[in-house]
């Protein structure tokens, strides 16, 4: 039996559930992944009524846009799908580059079409701005996209304020994709007041620190296949002062009667609100009990009280949250 959520509108007449599933745990950055635990997950989010479901063309290298696609066979419909391009992997050197060029924003389509199994995709992002193409000649190229019906909006994920209204000028962006949370707040200062002014959503990423928040991380120890060991507060001097925050939002939650990780959700939900924002979280997990119990945040409302305790907590974070430096203009 499916459950049904609240809707969030985003911006540009995007509705989609008012938490979603960011898929991209179910590729190997966490640890090894099994994709029948996964595909199972990601029925059980679905029968939930967590159907906004995230994903991209870089994640896994293709599969996990392969393994969503088993989920689309029979479930199409009960979809809101995003999925990325922007981010690809040098053949002869393996390292990472950033293209927003139009011949590669419509190959990366045609090759997220024929993983995913698909005609279209409900919300098509730019994963992270080139810096050799202008942001304007990226989403003209998404537009075209639009036009011809395989995509149906437009998102930005990790942009600046000013990248934001340029793009927004040329074609109306739905959503903004980036890290936030208890744990990671730089994009308050620019780039979400710039989204509530210009009626665009935002999907925040990461909502629960990478599990930290959730009380997941308790050492800087990871397993080899796990990228969190590269992120600096996650290493051994950074993770010792930051899991007091882990134990004040894990106090919060308790009065509240919630858990962590609720706690954590129902924390941007109220940011949302306090910013003006439609905000759709899309944390990530591989264990249906735990698609059930993110989605148990939705409505719950933290006293004003909490929200403080929380919000001073935000400001002792030790460590930046990327590898790569966040440019001011992002915070």
């Amino acid at each position: 039996m499916t459950m049904s959520l609240p809707r969030t509108a985003l911006g540009d007449g995007l509705s989609t559930s008012a938490i979603g599933f960011g898929a991209m745990s179910l590729s190997s950055v966490y640890g090894e992944a099994d994709d029948t635990e996964s595909l199972a997950t990601l029925h059980k989010a679905v029968d939930l009524g967590v159907t906004f479901i995230d994903t991209a063309n870089i994640y896994g290298m293709g599969s996990n846009e392969e393994l969503i696609a088993k989920l689309l066979r029979e479930r199409r419909d009960e979809v809101q799908l995003a999925t990325k391009f922007g981010i690809e992997s040098d053949p002869r050197t393996g390292e990472f580059r950033l293209r927003g060029d139009r011949e590669h924003a419509r190959e990366s389509l045609e090759a997220s079409l024929r993983r995913l199994g698909t005609d279209h995709v409900d919300l098509y992002y730019l994963h992270r701005p080139a810096p050799d193409t202008p942001v304007e000649d990226s989403v003209a190229a998404m537009a075209e996209f639009v036009a011809e019906g395989k995509v149906r909006h437009i998102g930005l994920s990790e942009v600046t304020s000013a990248e934001l209204r340029r793009a927004n000028a040329v074609h109306p962006i739905a959503a903004v994709q980036s890290e936030w949370s208890i744990f990671s707040r730089d994009v308050e200062r620019a780039v979400v007041p710039a989204a509530a002014e210009l009626g665009v959503g935002f999907v925040p990423y990461a909502p629960m620190g990478r599990g930290f928040l959730a009380g997941q991380v308790t050492s800087s120890s990871f397993d080899g296949a796990d990228f969190r060991r590269l992120l600096p507060r996650f290493n051994e001097e950074n993770l010792a002062a930051n899991l007091k925050i882990a134990d004040l939002v894990r106090d919060v939650g308790a009065q509240a009667g919630a858990t962590p990780a609720q706690t954590a959700i129902a924390w941007l939900y109220a940011k949302g609100r306090q910013h003006g924002l439609a905000v759709t979280p899309i944390p990530g997990t591989r264990r249906a009990a735990r698609v059930e119990e993110n989605a148990g945040a939705v409505g719950l409302r933290l006293s004003e009280e909490a929200l403080a305790r929380l919000d001073e907590a935000a400001q002792a974070a030790v460590g930046p949250r990327s590898i790569t430096p966040i440019s001011a203009d992002r915070e």
